[in-house]
Protein backbone atom coordinates (compact mmCIF):
# COMPACT_ATOMS: atom_id res chain seq x y z
CA UNK A 1 0.00 0.00 0.00
CA UNK A 2 1.32 3.77 -0.63
CA UNK A 3 0.37 6.14 1.30
CA UNK A 4 0.15 9.99 0.69
CA UNK A 5 0.59 12.54 2.91
CA UNK A 6 -1.28 16.10 2.51
CA UNK A 7 -0.87 18.78 4.87
CA UNK A 8 -0.52 21.30 2.31
CA UNK A 9 -2.54 23.47 -0.55
CA UNK A 10 -0.21 23.46 -3.51
CA UNK A 11 1.25 19.90 -4.50
CA UNK A 12 4.50 19.68 -7.10
CA UNK A 13 6.16 23.06 -6.79
CA UNK A 14 8.34 22.74 -3.84
CA UNK A 15 10.13 25.70 -4.39
CA UNK A 16 9.10 29.36 -3.65
CA UNK A 17 10.63 32.83 -4.65
CA UNK A 18 10.33 35.84 -3.37
CA UNK A 19 10.17 38.82 -6.03
CA UNK A 20 11.08 42.36 -5.72
CA UNK A 21 8.49 44.29 -7.19
CA UNK A 22 9.43 45.43 -10.70
CA UNK A 23 8.60 45.86 -14.56
CA UNK A 24 11.53 45.54 -16.16
CA UNK A 25 11.67 42.83 -18.54
CA UNK A 26 12.81 39.54 -17.54
CA UNK A 27 14.47 37.19 -20.38
CA UNK A 28 14.78 33.37 -19.83
CA UNK A 29 17.83 32.75 -17.49
CA UNK A 30 16.40 35.12 -15.38
CA UNK A 31 15.18 34.09 -12.19
CA UNK A 32 11.74 35.65 -12.61
CA UNK A 33 10.88 34.15 -15.81
CA UNK A 34 9.10 31.16 -15.02
CA UNK A 35 10.73 29.06 -18.32
CA UNK A 36 13.58 29.22 -16.68
CA UNK A 37 13.10 26.33 -14.52
CA UNK A 38 12.97 22.60 -15.49
CA UNK A 39 10.61 22.75 -12.84
CA UNK A 40 7.26 24.05 -11.05
CA UNK A 41 7.69 26.93 -8.79
CA UNK A 42 5.53 29.62 -6.83
CA UNK A 43 6.67 32.81 -6.75
CA UNK A 44 5.44 35.76 -4.64
CA UNK A 45 5.60 39.52 -4.96
CA UNK A 46 6.77 41.05 -2.29
CA UNK A 47 5.06 44.46 -2.28
CA UNK A 48 6.66 47.92 -1.63
CA UNK A 49 10.42 46.04 -2.33
CA UNK A 50 12.03 47.54 -5.11
CA UNK A 51 15.62 47.38 -6.41
CA UNK A 52 16.03 50.60 -5.31
CA UNK A 53 15.00 49.92 -1.67
CA UNK A 54 17.03 46.57 -1.83
CA UNK A 55 20.09 46.82 -3.32
CA UNK A 56 21.03 50.70 -2.90
CA UNK A 57 19.52 50.54 0.78
CA UNK A 58 19.12 48.35 3.79
CA UNK A 59 16.72 46.14 2.91
CA UNK A 60 16.56 44.35 6.46
CA UNK A 61 14.09 47.26 7.37
CA UNK A 62 11.58 45.32 4.76
CA UNK A 63 12.69 42.20 6.58
CA UNK A 64 8.50 42.29 8.06
CA UNK A 65 7.12 42.20 4.32
CA UNK A 66 9.71 39.54 3.30
CA UNK A 67 8.76 37.03 6.33
CA UNK A 68 5.28 37.94 5.69
CA UNK A 69 5.69 36.78 1.57
CA UNK A 70 7.60 33.88 2.76
CA UNK A 71 4.85 32.34 5.27
CA UNK A 72 2.50 32.39 2.61
CA UNK A 73 4.85 30.44 0.22
CA UNK A 74 5.06 28.36 2.88
CA UNK A 75 1.38 27.61 3.54
CA UNK A 76 0.40 27.55 -0.64
CA UNK A 77 2.82 24.20 -0.55
CA UNK A 78 6.72 25.25 -0.80
CA UNK A 79 9.00 22.94 1.24
CA UNK A 80 12.28 25.60 0.25
CA UNK A 81 12.52 29.75 -0.23
CA UNK A 82 14.98 31.31 -1.88
CA UNK A 83 14.56 35.09 -3.24
CA UNK A 84 15.32 37.13 -6.39
CA UNK A 85 18.12 39.26 -5.37
CA UNK A 86 21.69 38.50 -4.11
CA UNK A 87 21.83 41.82 -1.59
CA UNK A 88 19.03 39.09 0.45
CA UNK A 89 21.78 38.08 2.45
CA UNK A 90 21.40 40.43 4.75
CA UNK A 91 17.74 39.27 6.05
CA UNK A 92 19.06 35.38 5.62
CA UNK A 93 19.01 34.49 9.44
CA UNK A 94 15.58 36.52 9.82
CA UNK A 95 13.63 34.43 7.31
CA UNK A 96 15.54 31.31 8.43
CA UNK A 97 13.76 31.69 11.55
CA UNK A 98 10.54 32.78 10.75
CA UNK A 99 9.57 30.02 8.54
CA UNK A 100 9.74 25.83 9.09
CA UNK A 101 11.65 25.17 5.92
CA UNK A 102 15.26 26.04 4.43
CA UNK A 103 16.21 29.42 3.14
CA UNK A 104 18.64 30.07 0.67
CA UNK A 105 18.31 34.18 -0.32
CA UNK A 106 21.38 34.59 -1.92
CA UNK A 107 24.10 33.32 -4.65
CA UNK A 108 26.90 34.49 -2.79
CA UNK A 109 26.01 31.37 -0.33
CA UNK A 110 27.92 29.68 -3.09
CA UNK A 111 30.94 31.10 -2.46
CA UNK A 112 32.45 29.40 0.82
CA UNK A 113 31.32 26.01 -0.74
CA UNK A 114 32.91 27.20 -4.48
CA UNK A 115 36.48 28.51 -2.12
CA UNK A 116 36.82 25.00 -0.50
CA UNK A 117 36.58 23.27 -4.03
CA UNK A 118 39.51 25.19 -5.49
CA UNK A 119 43.34 24.48 -5.96
CA UNK A 120 45.85 26.15 -3.07
CA UNK A 121 46.15 29.89 -4.58
CA UNK A 122 43.03 30.28 -6.27
CA UNK A 123 40.21 32.55 -5.02
CA UNK A 124 36.49 32.85 -5.70
CA UNK A 125 35.57 36.35 -7.54
CA UNK A 126 31.71 38.08 -7.16
CA UNK A 127 30.55 39.71 -9.99
CA UNK A 128 27.70 41.99 -8.86
CA UNK A 129 25.16 44.73 -9.90
CA UNK A 130 25.95 47.51 -7.01
CA UNK A 131 30.11 47.02 -5.60
CA UNK A 132 29.42 50.39 -3.76
CA UNK A 133 26.45 48.81 -1.22
CA UNK A 134 27.47 45.32 -1.25
CA UNK A 135 28.72 45.72 2.29
CA UNK A 136 30.62 43.60 4.66
CA UNK A 137 27.29 43.28 6.05
CA UNK A 138 25.81 41.31 3.39
CA UNK A 139 29.03 39.24 2.60
CA UNK A 140 29.31 38.19 6.34
CA UNK A 141 25.94 37.39 5.80
CA UNK A 142 26.87 34.76 3.46
CA UNK A 143 29.91 33.82 5.03
CA UNK A 144 31.85 35.34 2.05
CA UNK A 145 35.62 36.25 3.18
CA UNK A 146 36.16 39.62 3.44
CA UNK A 147 39.16 39.93 1.24
CA UNK A 148 37.02 38.24 -1.75
CA UNK A 149 37.60 40.15 -4.71
CA UNK A 150 34.23 42.06 -6.34
CA UNK A 151 33.40 43.94 -9.53
CA UNK A 152 30.39 45.51 -10.23
CA UNK A 153 28.80 46.43 -13.48
CA UNK A 154 27.90 50.37 -12.30
CA UNK A 155 30.07 51.60 -14.65
CA UNK A 156 28.35 50.11 -18.16
CA UNK A 157 25.68 50.77 -20.96
CA UNK A 158 22.53 49.46 -19.46
CA UNK A 159 23.12 46.58 -16.61
CA UNK A 160 23.03 48.54 -13.44
CA UNK A 161 20.90 51.17 -14.64
CA UNK A 162 18.15 49.94 -16.06
CA UNK A 163 17.63 47.26 -13.93
CA UNK A 164 18.33 49.35 -10.46
CA UNK A 165 16.16 51.88 -12.57
CA UNK A 166 13.53 49.45 -13.08
CA UNK A 167 13.34 50.52 -16.89
CA UNK A 168 10.39 49.24 -18.65
CA UNK A 169 12.33 48.21 -21.83
CA UNK A 170 16.22 47.14 -21.36
CA UNK A 171 18.56 46.66 -24.23
CA UNK A 172 20.21 43.16 -23.35
CA UNK A 173 22.76 43.08 -26.01
CA UNK A 174 24.48 46.42 -23.70
CA UNK A 175 23.98 44.19 -20.51
CA UNK A 176 25.73 41.24 -21.96
CA UNK A 177 28.81 43.66 -22.77
CA UNK A 178 28.57 45.10 -19.78
CA UNK A 179 28.64 41.71 -17.75
CA UNK A 180 31.99 40.94 -20.37
CA UNK A 181 33.25 44.37 -19.40
CA UNK A 182 33.26 43.45 -16.09
CA UNK A 183 34.63 39.56 -15.93
CA UNK A 184 37.32 40.97 -18.19
CA UNK A 185 38.70 43.62 -15.50
CA UNK A 186 37.88 40.63 -12.18
CA UNK A 187 40.20 38.49 -14.23
CA UNK A 188 42.59 41.43 -15.34
CA UNK A 189 42.64 43.06 -11.78
CA UNK A 190 42.98 39.35 -9.76
CA UNK A 191 45.11 36.88 -11.45
CA UNK A 192 44.26 34.54 -8.64
CA UNK A 193 40.76 33.90 -9.45
CA UNK A 194 39.99 30.31 -9.97
CA UNK A 195 35.80 30.55 -10.60
CA UNK A 196 33.31 32.99 -10.25
CA UNK A 197 30.02 33.91 -8.53
CA UNK A 198 27.46 35.96 -9.84
CA UNK A 199 25.74 38.05 -7.11
CA UNK A 200 23.21 39.46 -9.52
CA UNK A 201 19.80 36.72 -10.44
CA UNK A 202 19.42 38.81 -13.57
CA UNK A 203 23.22 38.06 -14.34
CA UNK A 204 22.44 33.97 -15.29
CA UNK A 205 21.65 34.65 -18.92
CA UNK A 206 25.01 35.86 -19.50
CA UNK A 207 27.23 33.09 -17.42
CA UNK A 208 27.98 30.37 -20.19
CA UNK A 209 29.34 34.08 -22.07
CA UNK A 210 31.15 34.95 -18.95
CA UNK A 211 32.88 31.27 -18.91
CA UNK A 212 33.76 30.94 -22.53
CA UNK A 213 35.35 34.82 -21.74
CA UNK A 214 37.22 33.83 -18.87
CA UNK A 215 37.57 30.19 -19.31
CA UNK A 216 36.37 29.73 -15.14
CA UNK A 217 33.86 28.32 -13.78
CA UNK A 218 31.01 30.57 -13.42
CA UNK A 219 28.35 29.95 -10.16
CA UNK A 220 25.51 31.89 -10.22
CA UNK A 221 21.71 31.44 -8.61
CA UNK A 222 20.31 28.65 -11.42
CA UNK A 223 23.29 26.80 -10.29
CA UNK A 224 22.54 27.36 -6.66
CA UNK A 225 18.87 26.67 -6.96
CA UNK A 226 19.28 23.57 -8.53
CA UNK A 227 21.27 22.19 -5.94
CA UNK A 228 18.62 23.36 -3.68
CA UNK A 229 15.67 21.64 -5.16
CA UNK A 230 17.42 18.29 -5.67
CA UNK A 231 17.50 18.02 -1.72
CA UNK A 232 13.73 19.18 -1.69
CA UNK A 233 12.87 17.00 -4.91
CA UNK A 234 15.58 14.34 -4.99
CA UNK A 235 15.64 12.38 -8.52
CA UNK A 236 14.07 8.47 -8.09
CA UNK A 237 16.71 5.52 -9.63
CA UNK A 238 13.82 2.57 -8.50
CA UNK A 239 11.10 2.40 -10.54
CA UNK A 240 9.24 0.64 -7.61
CA UNK A 241 9.29 1.72 -3.95
CA UNK A 242 8.36 -2.01 -3.02
CA UNK A 243 11.53 -3.50 -4.97
CA UNK A 244 14.44 -1.17 -4.05
CA UNK A 245 16.66 -3.74 -5.67
CA UNK A 246 15.21 -3.56 -9.64
CA UNK A 247 17.80 -1.65 -10.05
CA UNK A 248 20.62 -4.22 -9.64
CA UNK A 249 18.61 -6.43 -12.50
CA UNK A 250 21.01 -7.50 -15.02
CA UNK A 251 24.19 -6.95 -12.78
CA UNK A 252 26.49 -10.03 -12.47
CA UNK A 253 26.97 -11.07 -8.27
Amino acid sequence: MLTCHGGKTVFGANLGILMLETQFPRIPGDIGNATTWPFPVQFRVVRSATPELVVRNDARELAGLFIEAAKDLVASGCDGITTNCGFLSIVQDKLAEAVPVPVATSSLMQVPMVKAMLPAGKRVGILTISKETLTPVHLNAARVPADTPIVGTEGGRAFTRDILGDAPEIDFTACRLDMLDAARQLVSDHADIGAIVLECTNMTPYAADVRKLTGLPVFSIYSFIHWFQQALVPDRFSAHLDDPLLGLAGVSK
